[in-house]
């Protein structure tokens, strides 16, 4: 979803905000990058005193920006044009500019270059863009006083283009400032007892070829485990009547969550087609399939799960998070499946076994080892804005 039409001559470089106090500018392109910045974005107002603009080029981005960032201001960046971006630069004070992973353009970046204001790549992921093109992303990256990335590769990768050493920090993902999931304490309690001592495992944020290979598999946990609930929360709430007939059609019982469908002793798969409950199912279930890693999608973020001590399981296409899922599976808290088979398989020994309990519990020590890198994040950056100026 692009910028909100009503604003767009935000996209211009025009807005009836204007601020003369210096500001720390955060952008962050889309809903996804505009997350990661709530944790490190409250610690540098609080440690530093600064004020800060956010800006996305989604709605989506400035509606969650809006909901969970009200102590920011927040504008849709310019589109790169002269003017455009001249307008922009020349409406805020900016102390320091800060890009979240990436969505750098070569009109901004020389606008902030002319008026000598430092620049801030923050969580640096890898780019096929950048490797096509390392001799336009080296001018661009080599002004930087600061890139942190989520991993060796991506750092070796920056040091390549022939940025100073010194300015490249290898820091964990700054997914993992994230909250954990909120969770309602009653509805817990309700589903735990529909459960009861039932075997549970769940497939989260799936997707159609998620679905398919999920259904499959609980095929074949259900003849190891005749009584084990699916608990299957798909990515989309519309795909809820889809699945059910597609359980039906699998000759699995299912009920679904948002038509208040209650669990019994004869559902196969409880469809939980609503929002802002995953946090429950995440408590509920000692595995999880994580979805959008059988299709095209390239996977979902694998640190909403691990905190909820669940053991994490994962299909072979997750190209967005494979830093992500790379590091758990290191860390003994991630199994990666290759096919429908290999999950049911697999979801069969987990719930046979201990094993469950202990890469459940490599999740939660990997994600409570990570939970201090947002001071070392507000540490770098306030850093950078107490140099003297260029």
């Amino acid at each position: 979803m692009g910028a909100d039409p009503t604003r767009f001559a935000e996209r211009l470089g025009r807005s009836d905000l204007q601020c003369r106090e210096s500001v720390v500018w955060f952008h962050a392109a889309s809903l996804g990058e505009a997350t990661q910045i709530a944790s490190l974005v409250q610690h540098l107002i609080r440690s530093e005193n600064v004020r800060v603009l956010v800006t996305t080029t989604t709605a989506a981005g400035a509606d969650w920006v809006a909901r969970k960032m009200p102590y920011v201001t927040h504008q849709f960046a310019p589109i790169d044009t002269p003017g455009a971006t001249e307008r922009f630069l020349n409406r805020w004070s900016i102390s320091a500019a800060v890009f979240v992973e990436g969505d750098l353009w070569p009109q901004l970046l020389g606008g902030l270059d002319k008026r000598g204001i430092p620049r801030i790549l923050l969580n640096a992921r890898r780019s096929r863009t950048r490797e096509r093109f390392p001799a336009v992303f080296a001018a661009l990256l080599k002004p930087f006083a600061l890139v942190t990335c989520r991993s060796d590769s991506i750092a070796e990768g920056m040091a390549a283009l022939g940025l100073a050493s010194d300015r490249i920090h290898v820091l964990p993902d700054l997914r993992l400032t994230l909250p954990k999931l909120t969770i309602s304490d009653e509805a817990l309690s309700l589903l735990s007892l529909a459960v009861e001592k039932r075997p549970v495992w769940l497939a989260a944020s799936t997707h159609p070829a998620d679905e398919e290979a999920v259904l499959t598999a609980h095929q074949e946990v259900l003849e190891a485990h005749p009584d084990t609930l699916l608990i299957l929360a798909p990515r989309h709430l519309n795909r809820g009547l889809p699945l059910q007939k597609l359980a039906q059609s699998a000759n699995l019982t299912a009920a679904r969550r948002s038509l208040d469908e209650k669990v019994s002793a004869a559902t196969q798969v409880y469809i939980a087609d609503t929002l802002g409950e995953l946090g429950i199912f995440f408590t509920l279930s000692p595995v999880t399939f994580l979805g959008g890693s059988f299709g095209q999608e390239g996977g979902h973020n694998p640190y909403e799960p691990v905190c909820f001590e669940t053991a994490l399981l994962y299909g072979p296409h997750v190209a967005n998070f494979a830093e992500a899922y790379k590091a758990l599976s290191r860390a003994g808290a991630a199994e990666k499946v290759g096919d429908p088979e290999h999950l049911g398989r697999t979801v069969v020994r987990l719930l046979r076994s201990d094993e469950a309990r202990k890469i459940g519990q490599a999740g939660l020590a990997f994600w409570n080892d990570s939970q201090d890198c947002t001071v070392n994040y507000a540490e770098l950056v306030a850093g950078v804005l107490k140099r003297p100026a260029a």
